[in-house]
């Protein structure tokens, strides 16, 4: 089988996340289609390209020199890719972000930051401020693009999937909750609870772990600063729930210790939303594909989220 830009892409997902399984989730197969491609490049060129029963994954020098070339063609094609779209739609544009999230500003702002160098024409800036619910930006033409947590179904809006990721629950060292290998919504029962200061139902916490368990946690405390509820934590004023992605620094250097919220986790998600005659917009989908490219390759512990979906075909189904 002649190499093709899915192999690349393919060797891609495997150096970035060590393992056939996350892969194979990565580039939309199942695991069994994913070996079954691999086994085809193995076969054309008569060489392993990794090595067996490895954890993580190790390629080998076949596999490596393929790595290489996808690292250097990729970039190439994507950027043909750019130059086809502004020849077809035009450079200019505009994309005034408003954002949902505290943490995003860890991956919007190096996103942001290499879009400029592909799209310089484009008039790219965040909506000033923090927005608890972005959405209503879009509807009175205050942005163009929001980072929100939810697809709602709102007529005239797009939600383009950028990631799934996993929300931790975190304690100071030698807490007695540390024992314990995971979480449950009783433990939080008479903790205090430090958080970002938006409403409950905006919280993953409360939406996917204590409203559905009828818990409400002892005492809360709020600040603005991801940093400061981590001090806040580690000197024993409460209790926390925060990405995975946002702490692993603090949790490996051992400044807070952190456990799952339930036994398979607790898992949000992020979207992108925009109007939906802006959604093939060479830009926004450019765009949407350099924050998932920039998660993907810096951000620990995310996975792939479904489909873009519109107003008139939201379905669970599509979500999942």
């Amino acid at each position: 089988m002649p190499l093709e830009l899915r192999h690349l892409r393919t060797l891609i997902a495997l150096a970035e996340t060590g393992s056939l399984s996350a892969a194979a989730e990565r580039v939309h197969l199942t695991q069994s289609a994913l070996s079954h491609q691999i086994k085809s490049i193995e076969d054309e060129y008569g060489l392993r390209l990794f090595q067996r029963k490895s954890s993580p994954l190790r390629l080998s020098a076949a596999g490596q020199r393929l790595l290489d070339l996808a690292r250097e063609v990729l970039p190439l094609v994507r950027s043909a890719e750019r130059d086809l779209a502004r020849l077809n739609q035009g450079q200019a544009g505009r994309l005034r972000i408003a954002v949902e999230c505290h943490t995003c500003f860890d991956w919007l702002m190096p996103a942001m930051d290499a879009f400029r160098e592909n799209w310089p024409e484009v008039e790219l800036d965040l909506v000033s401020g923090f927005h608890s619910d972005p959405l209503p930006r879009l509807l009175d033409d205050s942005a163009d693009l929001a980072i929100s947590s939810e697809a709602a179904q709102i007529p005239g809006l797009c939600f383009h999937p950028l990631f799934r990721y996993e929300v931790l629950g975190l304690m100071a060292r030698g807490h007695r909750l540390a024992e314990k290998p995971w979480l449950e919504a009783t433990d939080f029962r008479d903790e205090t609870l430090i958080s970002y200061p938006v409403p409950d139902e905006r919280l993953d916490l409360f939406r996917g772990l204590l409203h559905p368990a009828g818990v409400l946690p002892a005492g809360r405390r709020t600040t603005e600063l991801t940093v400061a509820i981590l001090q806040l934590v580690a000197s024993r004023r409460g209790l926390a729930a925060l990405p995975a992605w946002a702490v692993a620094g603090y949790v490996e250097k051992g400044y807070v210790q952190a456990r799952r919220l339930g036994p398979q986790g607790l898992w949000s998600q992020l979207y992108a939303a925009s109007h939906e005659e802006q959604a093939d917009l060479a830009y926004v989908q450019d765009f949407v594909e350099t924050v998932r490219a920039q998660s993907f390759a810096q951000l620990s512990g995310i996975r792939p989220l479904g489909e873009m979906v519109c107003s008139g075909d939201l379905t669970e189904a599509k979500l999942s």
